[in-house]
């Protein structure tokens, strides 16, 4: 594409030169290759307006900046190279990817899933459905990246623009037509999501988490709403909100200019589960609309997986799915991988083994509530191994502590991704809720060793609960990232005991 033309679509300040033909668009300068336009921008960690002269020296033919002293210098020392002054670099980056790449997220319908929990699952849920009826779709979130039946790895939950654009095109040249995406927090803060049409917005529930990041519950929400009023974009055409959560209205009043559609277990939803049956092998249910009512039968099982399959059974009818459709995919739904997933090997031990992605208060209270219903149906106890990351909001580790404790028999505190921090001080932080009960607590920071004590310890009829890492194939450490899988842990201990 003509750098002229793709200049037509940049809200810009300034800008000087001609690229000619664009061959893409790059905000790491590594990735820069002959013909690329550069975005400099300030992010996080890093300013990318450091890395301007190892994007030259890669051939870039156009640099996008944030930064009026670096226009101003490239004007003067590189002025065979475009350059152009921006107020947002991100927008910008948004702005030119889908330029660049013909739009192609104006040729996918865009279904997103906000909440501090459960959004990976709604996403899983929801393409599921969405294939079952034929179409082609591209799933984006926190396990893997889905475009058809190509699966590939995710670094981000939502990536940066540029990223998730060659994602959309990749997926409209393999024909699909439909897009399902989880968007967190970070990335609407960020921006990541500017100019992305969202078609049915999904609202799961808020939590504490990530203060780290926003400082307030306040800022939290907040980000959280972007989805709803539009992030560059127009506000969704559909807005699909859990009417169970706290959160509600204030949400419902963002989503304002979006046809509403309210869902709950509690019965105060439009969209509404009754009649819930839930056992160790599913969960079955009437699912209940203004039209009409339809009996629901599911693998999955669980309080918050009844929630997750309201929230994608309104999305797929908001999609154009039929009730009948709906049942019919809900009873063929897989289980999404790290969300209370049982370790093969422990069955035949008489207990259950399982490997579930809780790292919140409120995540681990479900789980622990979900162990609770099933073992009471043989007498038998749970117990919950968890640990905090480090590096993140500290104000949520006694929580967690205190809401593991509440719910178990006996509580494993280990360490999950430490990071920078040592681990047994984020351990101690954690001991503080777990101190305000009087649950039995063993500490042991090694997470392969206390995994194995947690195992060791089951006996027939009881639940162990490996939280907080889920799906994760790596522990990240203060000095490196090692290979760590729960699931491959706890199989390999099950083996050595057998």
């Amino acid at each position: 594409m003509q750098w002229a033309d793709v200049l037509k679509e940049v809200t810009r300040i300034e800008s000087g030169g001609d690229a000619g033909e664009v061959a893409g668009v790059e905000y790491d300068s590594r990735r820069v290759r002959a013909g690329a336009a550069f975005i400099a921008m300030h992010g996080g960690t890093t300013d990318g307006n450091r890395y301007i002269d190892a994007a030259i020296a890669q051939d870039a033919t156009a640099i996008v900046t944030d930064s009026q002293e670096v226009y101003a210098k490239l004007r003067t020392e590189h002025p065979a190279i475009a350059a152009v002054h921006v107020a947002h670099g991100r927008r910008a980056l948004a702005e030119l990817s889908a330029a660049v790449m013909g739009h192609p997220e104006r040729r996918l319908a865009v279904s997103a899933v906000t909440g501090t929990n459960g959004k990976t699952t709604t996403a899983y849920l929801l393409e599921q459905m969405l294939r079952s009826v034929g179409r082609k779709c591209v799933l984006i979130g926190t396990i893997e990246t889905r475009i058809g039946d190509e699966v590939r790895v995710s670094e981000h939950t939502t990536p940066e623009a540029s990223d998730l654009l060659k994602i959309f095109a990749d997926g409209v040249q393999a024909g699909a037509t439909e897009a399902v995406m989880e968007m967190s927090s970070h990335a609407l803060e960020q921006e990541r999501v500017w100019g992305i049409p969202v078609d049915v917005a999904i609202f799961t529930n808020l939590t504490q988490d990530h203060l780290d990041y926003h400082g307030t519950m306040e800022k939290y929400l907040a980000a959280k709403m972007r989805m709803f009023e539009g992030v560059g974009a127009a506000a969704p055409r559909v807005a699909v909100l859990n009417a169970d959560d706290p959160a509600f209205e204030l949400i419902a009043r963002a989503a304002g200019r979006s046809r509403r559609m309210s869902y709950s277990v509690d019965g105060c939803g439009d969209f509404r589960a009754e009649l819930v049956q839930m056992h160790a092998l599913g969960t079955q249910f009437s699912f209940v609309t203004n039209a009409r009512s339809i009996a629901i039968q599911s693998t999955l099982t669980g309080r918050i997986n009844v929630s997750n399959l309201l929230a994608a059974s309104c999305a797929a009818l908001a999609r154009g799915l039929s009730l009948d459709e709906i049942a019919s995919a809900a009873r063929g739904l897989k289980q999404v991988p790290g969300r209370f997933q049982a370790v093969p090997g422990s069955a035949e031990a008489g207990y259950t083994v399982v490997v579930d992605y809780a790292h919140t208060d409120d995540a681990l209270r479900n789980l622990i509530a979900l162990a609770r219903e099933l073992v009471g149906e043989r007498g038998g106890r749970v117990i919950t191994l968890f640990g905090c990351g480090g590096d993140r909001d500290r104000t949520k580790r006694p929580r967690m502590g205190r809401a593991a404790a509440e719910g178990s028999d006996l509580v494993v505190l280990t360490s999950d991704n430490p990071r920078s921090e040592e681990p047994m001080a984020i351990i101690d932080e954690a001991l503080v809720g777990v101190r305000e009960t009087a649950t039995e607590c063993i500490v042991e920071p090694d997470r392969a060793a206390a995994i194995a004590i947690a195992i060791r310890t089951a006996r027939a009829g009881d639940i162990v609960l490996l939280a907080g890492k889920g799906h994760e194939k790596e522990q990240v450490l203060r000095d490196r990232t090692v290979p760590f899988d729960d699931v491959v842990v706890a199989e390999n201990i099950l083996k050595e005991m057998q």
